[in-house]
């Protein structure tokens, strides 16, 4: 008999892992129920095997997992049964990866699976908000129009976060640029200019004398310097794996005097857009939050739907939990608060989705605005810093010659 691994609340609200052995999901999620326990999660092990080999397979491009939701949504629309159609889509997708996992998908399914479940089995490519919100299309058996909310989600986030890189990608090749331009003055140009200064008898400016201990320092221990920026690139990463890690670095992104509220406006737009679309597809309230928790994107805000999670179990709603995180502005709280009172909370999401997306808009139309001044005061230093190196001690060659 099958092994089912499970994540699931108990009676007094704590998180529990395990396994229980059933012949389905279905049947084990039967067994947790009588046990007392709410279940969040079950999966094989099977599934966590197949889970491995799609980590190791690779990605599917965002535009790949589009056509093939466009394609699906289409074909079902049209009659197409669904294992007819994942095998249509099988031969057409141009991933190799999409592909078999395709395959994967039609032989778990042919063994009895739900198509939720098989898309469960492949994590890196199905988000537990992909897969949640076909399992509510599946209860509710209006699985095309969910699909249709999904794919308005996905090219909705892939446009935000392409707008974002599109706005960070020139202050980012100015900061690159800049830190070459340095490099290569101090270990070309200043060496050149000291030899020949040092041979005058001058006494140095202090820019002069600055940027001569760089170079020595540079020319002597570089490789020190460059070992200590690889343990510390490889540490940070390896630190930001971890829950902890992400939250340091989620909270220290939101404080950031310019980026900080950009992303705080683009996780708001992402939570009321993604709990709209959950509550219209009829998913229960609490387990929207846990998939909120997953796909948010930010660390710190996920930590605040824990705490969330608990105070709704507890009878307090939704508004009045928010109230409490610093990271909800008073505009969401309260039009939540309203949703809640007036029955229509799917609606005023998605006024918050609008009102979000237009700041999130003009806050990228901004940002290199904002940018620009700082960009310009950093070219000013490297710039200034070498004129005023290697012009002083000139200036004063040339008093010395006409004496």
């Amino acid at each position: 008999m099958p092994t089912f691994g499970y994540k699931a609340l108990n009676e007094s609200g704590n998180k529990v892992t395990g396994e229980v052995e059933a012949a389905t999901v279905e049947e084990a999620t039967n067994i947790l129920v009588a046990r007392g326990l709410i279940p969040e999660k079950i999966g094989d092990r099977t599934a966590g095997m197949k889970s491995g080999m799609a980590f190791f397979s690779g990605r599917v491009k965002v535009a790949d997992l589009i056509l093939f939701t466009k394609q699906f949504r289409s074909m079902l629309s049209a009659g197409v049964a669904i294992l007819r159609l994942l095998q249509v889509l099988e031969t057409q997708t141009q991933s190799r990866v999409l592909k078999d996992t395709i395959g994967k998908i039609v032989v778990d399914i042919r063994g009895g699976a739900t198509l939720s479940e098989a898309l469960q089995k492949f994590p890196r490519i199905f988000s537990p908000l992909y897969c949640a919100m076909i399992r509510a299309g599946e209860l509710s058996g209006n699985l095309p129009s969910v699909l249709d909310r999904l794919i308005y989600i996905i090219e909705h986030e892939t446009k935000v976060k392409n707008d974002i890189k599109s706005a960070l990608r020139y202050p980012l090749v100015v900061v690159i640029a800049l830190s070459i331009a340095f490099i290569v003055l101090l270990t070309f140009v200043i060496p050149v200019f000291a030899n020949m200064f040092k041979k005058t008898g001058l006494e140095l400016p202090l820019p002069t004398q600055i940027a001569i201990m760089l170079y020595n320092f540079l020319s002597n221990y570089w490789y020190v310097v460059l070992g200590v920026l690889v343990v510390i690139v490889f540490a940070l990463a390896a630190y930001f794996r971890t829950s902890q890690g992400k939250f340091v670095r989620d909270s220290f992104l939101l404080r950031l005097p310019v980026l900080g509220p950009l992303f705080q406006k683009a996780a708001l737009s992402r939570f009321a857009s993604i709990f709209a679309i959950l509550q219209t597809s009829g998913v229960p309230v609490l387990q929207s939050i846990s998939i909120l928790s997953e796909t948010i994107g930010n660390e710190a805000i996920a930590r605040a739907f824990e705490h969330l999670r608990e105070r709704i179990e507890e009878g307090a709603g939704i508004s009045a939990p928010l109230k409490t995180s610093r990271y909800f502005t008073p505009m969401v709280v309260d039009m939540i608060a309203i949703g809640e009172e007036s029955g229509n909370l799917d609606e005023m999401l998605r006024e918050i989705t609008k009102h979000y997306d237009d700041e999130v808009e003009y806050a990228v139309k901004g940002l290199s605005d904002a940018i620009g001044p700082v960009l310009i005061v950093g070219l000013a230093a490297v710039v200034g810093f070498f004129a005023l190196a290697i012009f002083m001690p000139m200036w004063d060659l040339t008093k010395m010659v006409r004496r």
